[in-house]
């Protein structure tokens, strides 16, 4: 069967699905976000391989690794290097609001008590670059007198008791044994509860396919012995991935030999992406 004839398919099994979740969306919408933790959560899909073509090889065993990201935030240089390999891979939407993985710029000037904070989606940033698909930072604090200022790269921390797995309604949302939270399309109804449920910003909406999307530490490569797109790119090191049952991995070792953070701990998801290097201000 070719994905032609799949088509029909899988648009019956959404609009289904949707018919299903109907009233659970509308009752969301109206009390909010803190409700949607009461939404049963469907973790079927954990005790096997995902279907379709996220699932890239037959003979990887999920149950022999525990993935894990690292980031050095004194090694930044917010090149966006990093974002232009992620939308290239992942074909992310090219514009300059939707992104699986971004670059945030904190600035402390002398005299003010306040950090400034932007990102490759600020509007000044935006016209700096030119172009809604090309992505740079303005310098715009060339005549200003800087006390302090890091880049601070962000993406899925594939949680371990990740909010938008338990508020999904359909089950679309789920994290694999290896430790990756994966979205399937298939029964997404759109329903952005995920969106709004998590709590570092890491999912957004896709208007075009009518479904949810999220980093997913490119799933398809890491599964085949490959390096994320973003963590192959990085020209200075920033980004650090491997395997945490390994005790020799880069991504053991970076948590081993400094002193690591996660963000917003508060929340009790449990991240699995730490930090080096960044500032309270970050979360």
């Amino acid at each position: 069967m070719n994905k032609e004839d799949t088509k029909p398919t899988l648009a019956a099994r959404r609009a289904f699905l949707a018919k299903l979740g109907g009233a659970a969306t509308c009752a969301g919408a109206v009390v909010g976000a803190a409700t949607l933790g009461v939404v049963p959560a469907v973790s079927a899909k954990s005790e096997a391989p995902p279907d379709g073509g996220s699932f890239p090889t037959k003979d990887y065993d999920w149950t022999k690794h525990q993935w894990g990201f690292g980031v050095d935030a004194t090694k930044c240089i917010g090149c966006l290097r990093c974002v232009e390999a992620c939308k290239t891979e992942n074909d992310v939407p090219r514009n300059a609001h939707q992104f699986r993985t971004w670059v945030e710029r904190y600035v402390h000037l002398e005299g003010e008590d306040e950090v400034r904070i932007d990102s490759q989606q600020d509007p000044v940033n935006i016209e700096a670059s030119g172009s809604q698909k090309e992505f740079r930072f303005a310098n715009r604090y060339k005549d200003a007198k800087v006390d302090k200022a890091f880049f601070v790269p962000k993406l899925c921390n594939q949680c371990t008791h990740p909010a938008c797995v338990q508020v999904c309604p359909t089950g679309a949302t789920y994290r694999t044994k290896d430790g990756v939270v994966l979205i399937d399309h298939g029964y997404c109804i759109g329903c952005r509860y995920c969106v709004q449920a998590c709590p570092y910003g890491a999912r957004f909406f896709d208007e075009e396919k009518g479904v949810s999307d999220k980093c997913t530490w490119c799933y398809h490569r890491i599964t085949k012995g490959l390096q994320p797109a973003c963590v192959e790119v990085c020209p200075v090191g920033a980004r650090v991935f491997g395997d945490q049952k390994d005790k020799q991995s880069p991504i053991s070792l970076f948590i081993r030999n400094n002193r690591v953070q996660v963000l917003r701990p508060e929340t009790g998801n449990a991240p699995n992406v730490f930090y080096v290097g960044i500032d309270k201000e970050v979360n």
